[in-house]
């Protein structure tokens, strides 16, 4: 459920004493500052390293048409730097990246006809010379250089469908720098290099999806399972959209969503929470406050009757059954977590052990059921083993849904599932950077307090709840099927 995770905790961070009796919790502690960013620190006092992430709470959900892949595009340029980092004179150079703009603009005007042959090339040689003058005075990379230069690891950063996340990990007395880094670009980011950044990312989307049988797959499953709610949009954006964002459009998104009353800092490892706060106040709390990002409304309509739909792909077949959930603050989503491990985890889950041994129609089969803010998707999807079909995995997959829809599982089967979840969720929680993973990530979409009611929750989980919530939501009219069909 929590994806793939580093491992390692200690026990200031867990009040447990015997795992088969008292479920694991997390002892975070939080503080709201003035201008309302949201602090969550968990003391790990092993090794003297902190493990930081900023979230912000926009992904994909938060766009519109005409503008998809935004926040992707403004996770690349949180990187660029501000009016202090990537610059050796800002002054010198805000001009300049103003001059680039207007020329872009006026470069795009003229392939609509405005202007003639001759204009263009004279503006496209303006272009490249004030793009040259800008150059000289950017220092590249500055921030990742920054961090690593003080031995930070795992600087990253990922957008999802509901957040942006921006981590690292880093020797305990290099915090400040950390939170200085950080509040500098969340209250004064400068966009240089825009449409260069652009323009990798219409490459990294042909890599990706266009030319990828995963990712047009993908794409294709989320646009046809949802047809009102913005969880339909792919997160790296439609082509034609990053074509036509604007660092206006940017700017102004960065505004609207880049505010600390819309962040969540959090922080795991060697602290004491009081400096913390202090160091929060000091940087963040400086940054004022913007209106509330104005809330998702629209609701994905009840499907009414099954979806197909059919790509074709010089690669392997593969098919995928996606089925309508709710969301992870929910009692049947947590019913529907054992479920997913029932089905698909290890090889003595239902779906390997049917498809895969016994059957041998599939090479894979798996099952997932990830959490998200609002209704989402359990999707199954497996690749055929030759000359099987994707019409033979349908009708394998459907008997195991069939299967468990007419008989609960087993007692012994639903113990293996509990005890695997709760497994796997203690050894996520094993480390400083995934424990303020976690809990940023679960306080963005719900609140992190449901970290602490998980495994109390996924104890309660009965056969007859399992059996319940196949019946309720694994049904035809809910089913979304995507397959890819071989072309070679």
């Amino acid at each position: 459920m929590f994806g793939k995770i580093i491992l390692a905790v200690v026990v200031c961070v867990i009040e447990s004493s015997a795992l088969a009796e008292t479920p694991l919790r997390l002892n975070v502690i939080e503080h709201r500052l003035p201008n309302g960013l949201t602090l969550l620190m968990l003391e790990h006092h092993r090794a003297p390293i902190v493990s930081c992430s900023v979230f912000y709470r926009v992904g994909s959900v938060n766009e519109e048409p005409g503008c998809t892949g935004i926040s992707h595009l403004l996770e690349h340029m949180m990187f660029k730097g501000t009016r202090t980092i990537g610059t050796k004179d800002h002054a010198r150079e805000e001009p300049l990246l103003r001059k680039i703009e207007e020329l872009h603009e006026r470069l795009s005007e003229s392939g609509r006809g405005s202007e003639d042959a001759g204009s263009a090339k004279g503006l496209k040689d303006e272009l490249a010379h004030a793009e040259r003058q800008a150059d000289s005075l950017t220092t590249k990379n500055e921030f990742w250089k920054i961090l690593t230069r003080e031995g930070a690891e795992g600087l990253n950063a990922h957008t999802g469908r509901d957040w942006t996340q921006y981590l690292c990990s880093l020797p305990a007395n290099r915090l400040e720098l950390w939170m200085w880094l950080e509040s500098d670009r969340m209250s004064g980011a400068v966009f240089r290099e825009f449409y260069r950044e652009r323009a990798v990312i219409l490459e990294e989307r042909r890599l990706t999806i266009d030319d990828s049988p995963d990712g047009a797959f993908s794409e294709q499953l989320f646009a046809t399972a949802f047809i009102a709610h913005p969880y339909r949009w792919p997160i790296i954006g439609w082509a034609s959209d990053i074509e036509h964002i604007t660092p206006d459009l940017l700017r102004s998104f960065y505004r609207r969503y880049y505010a600390p009353n819309n962040a969540i800092v959090a922080i795991a490892g060697d602290i004491r929470p009081e400096q913390v706060v202090a160091l929060a106040n000091r940087y963040f709390g400086p940054i004022p406050p913007q209106p509330p990002p104005p809330p998702i409304v629209t609701r994905e309509p009840e499907q009414r009757g099954k979806r197909e739909a059919y790509l074709k792909f010089d690669a392997s077949p593969r098919i995928a059954l996606a089925y309508h959930k709710p969301a992870v603050g929910a009692d049947d989503d947590i019913a529907l977590n054992v479920l997913e491990n029932i089905l698909s985890s290890g090889r003595t889950s239902r779906l390997y052990k049917s498809l895969v041994q016994q059957k041998q129609v599939a090479v894979a089969a798996t099952a997932s059921c990830p959490p998200s803010k609002y209704p989402y998707l359990f999707i199954f999807y497996s690749i055929p083993r030759r000359p099987h079909t994707t019409d033979d995995v349908e009708r394998a997959l459907r008997a195991e849904i069939e299967r468990l829809s007419r008989e609960p599982a087993g007692e012994w089967e639903m113990q293996k599932a509990r005890n695997q979840i709760e497994a796997d969720f203690v050894r996520e929680c094993e480390s400083a950077q995934n424990l303020a993973s976690l809990i940023g990530s679960y306080e963005s979409i719900d609140r992190w307090e449901y970290l602490n009611r998980y495994i109390p929750k996924i104890r309660a989980v009965t056969a007859a709840d399992v059996t319940r919530v196949v019946n309720t939501y694994l049904r035809e009219e809910r089913c979304t099927k995507v397959v890819i069909r071989d072309t070679r």
